[in-house]
């Protein structure tokens, strides 16, 4: 399965103008083709209903479902992979649940951390904080985007860049190394969802094309 999307949207429905489910579908009609299911405080039933719900969206528009941390609800739903933290299951433990057919993702925050995750046979990495943001604040300050290219220059597979990214800085970004980028609030948090996602789609689509 390839890694094939540039927008890597992460759920918070606590920042969601609109019930997630609704708010998910408004990004995916914007242009979203992978949506990674955080949602860490939910008892399990719940995420599980929840996850039920969003894979029957994100199917309807061929896009991707990852779920943060929980392999055994990634399997139970036929999510397309699972993105896992510092705290979740080692990359090559869950490639062991998994097998060949689901992607693997892994939250790094240092060169250390992102070549440990390539050699654990993650498919791609998220790389941050870049800028400041309330969902990254205990992983210590920033580290702009000029860190990317350092990171970039230690692995091989692709990068998200995460953490307070927002509109007119995805280009730089882009240029800098990164495959694709993460966001949260910058899109589920907009009055407009489906607007919001569709600046950002352009904005990735014109990277390194001399657009904004």
């Amino acid at each position: 399965m390839a890694v094939d999307f540039r927008l890597y949207l992460i759920t918070d429905r606590k920042v969601a103008t609109k019930p997630l489910p609704e708010a998910v579908r408004l990004a995916l009609e914007g242009g979203v083709r992978a949506v990674q299911l955080r949602e860490k405080d939910l008892p399990i039933r719940e995420l599980l209903a929840l996850a039920r719900e969003l894979r029957s969206i994100t199917r309807g528009f061929g896009a991707k479902l990852f779920i943060n941390d929980r392999v055994d609800v990634a399997v139970a739903v036929d999510a397309d992979g699972v993105h896992l933290g510092t705290q979740s299951m080692p990359p090559e433990g869950a490639r062991k649940v998994v097998g060949r057919g689901m992607l693997i993702g892994v939250s790094t925050h240092s060169l250390d951390e992102a070549k440990a995750a390539e050699a654990g046979g993650a498919d791609f990495i998220t790389y941050g904080p870049i800028f400041e943001t309330p969902s990254k604040a205990n992983h210590g300050s920033p580290v702009g985007i000029d860190a990317i290219k350092y990171i970039k220059s230690g692995v091989g597979i692709p990068i998200y860049a995460l953490g307070g990214i927002k509109s007119g800085v995805v280009n730089q970004i882009l240029t800098s190394g990164a495959y694709g980028i993460s966001m949260i609030s910058a899109i589920l948090g907009a009055a407009d969802i489906k607007k919001a996602t569709e600046i950002i789609i352009h904005e990735i689509a014109g990277a390194g094309r001399g657009t904004p």
